[in-house]
């Protein structure tokens, strides 16, 4: 049986983007077991994937921000241990980081990864033992099949397949409500405040229930700016993320900035309006099963009225 890890840490959305390569995997090698090392902050999503026999956390965002604690560097200390005291069948690094590149390091078995000429950091190819040449001007979900499919010895086929189950995952509540989804780490990305208050108004007035999560304290006053333009919106306690993919998955329909929770609710096959203004979609836009629409693009983000607009145009309206 082969025995496959798979390095893919951060960041959420990136996560998402590599969940159908694992399905494909599975799909071709269903007798393989498949380790995952990630960013302990997204390990709970990625043990909602089927296919996922083991999740590795690793801490290295925490870990750099505390280097002057001696527990980090016994927290490294460990990680790095039980990675040595495994043996792999092959590790295939689908992030293509320097980062991502040592944390292979650590464990034994052939490396396989990017090389020079498609990798993001091409000081990364030095570390694998096999290097893929993969098309760099394609979706980052086709990247990461076609390095995948590569790896391990086949074609990448059909429509990408995130493994996430959405109907399990929804609340038996039967509640119906939207998500906003207002927060992004790169502020270029931002859709005015201003513009997601007057959508809160205008969806309030239509009967709509809206709920408005957030991941910090400074997303946290935002969503209370917003859910306070309507008494129809909520903010939800800051929960865990696969706590937070239950909520969206429950959703009727979810608007989104280019962030990891829309690449979420599109993985889920929430209907859904995604936002550009500060990337294009072209590489990086949500793709899924459910109903997408998608406005703006890099430097021409949409007026609140196409959103509203949209929203209409969604399966049962978005209700």
């Amino acid at each position: 049986m082969k025995n496959i890890l798979f390095i893919k840490t951060s960041s959420l959305g990136d996560v998402i983007h590599h969940m159908p390569a694992l399905t494909e995997a599975r799909a071709r090698l269903p007798e393989a077991r498949f380790s995952w090392v990630v960013e302990e902050a997204y390990a709970p999503l990625v043990r909602l994937h089927p296919a996922a026999d083991e999740v590795i956390p690793v801490a290295a965002r925490r870990w750099r921000g505390a280097l002057h604690r001696p527990s980090t560097w016994m927290q490294m200390a460990a990680f790095r241990r039980a990675l040595r005291g495994r043996t792999f069948d092959g590790i295939i690094d689908t992030q293509g980081l320097l980062k991502s590149a040592l944390i292979g390091r650590y464990a034994q078995g052939r490396r396989r990864g990017y090389d020079r000429k498609s990798i993001k950091e091409p000081a990364a190819a030095w570390f694998y033992d096999i290097k893929h040449p993969i098309e760099w001007n394609q979706h980052a979900i086709a990247r990461n099949r076609a390095l995948t499919a590569e790896a391990l010895g086949y074609a990448a086929e059909g429509p990408p397949d995130f493994g996430l189950d959405r109907e399990r995952l929804r609340p038996a509540t039967g509640e119906r409500y939207g998500v906003l989804l207002h927060a992004t780490a790169r502020a270029d990305k931002e859709w005015p405040e201003a513009n997601w208050r007057m959508l809160s108004v205008i969806l309030g007035q239509k009967g709509i229930d809206l709920a408005v999560p957030y991941g910090n304290e400074a997303e946290r006053e935002r969503a209370m700016r917003i859910a306070q333009a309507t008494p129809r919106a909520r903010v939800p306690d800051r929960a865990p993320i696969d706590e937070v993919a239950r909520l969206i998955a429950g959703a009727s329909f979810v608007v989104g900035v280019d962030t990891g929770l829309m690449h979420l609710a599109a993985a889920l096959g929430v209907p859904l309006v995604a936002i550009f203004q500060g990337s294009e979609p072209r590489l990086t836009g949500p793709m899924g099963a459910g109903a997408i629409k998608v406005l703006g693009a890099k430097g021409a983000p949409p007026q609140v009225a196409e959103v509203v607009e949209t929203i209409a145009e969604l399966p049962d309206g978005g209700r």
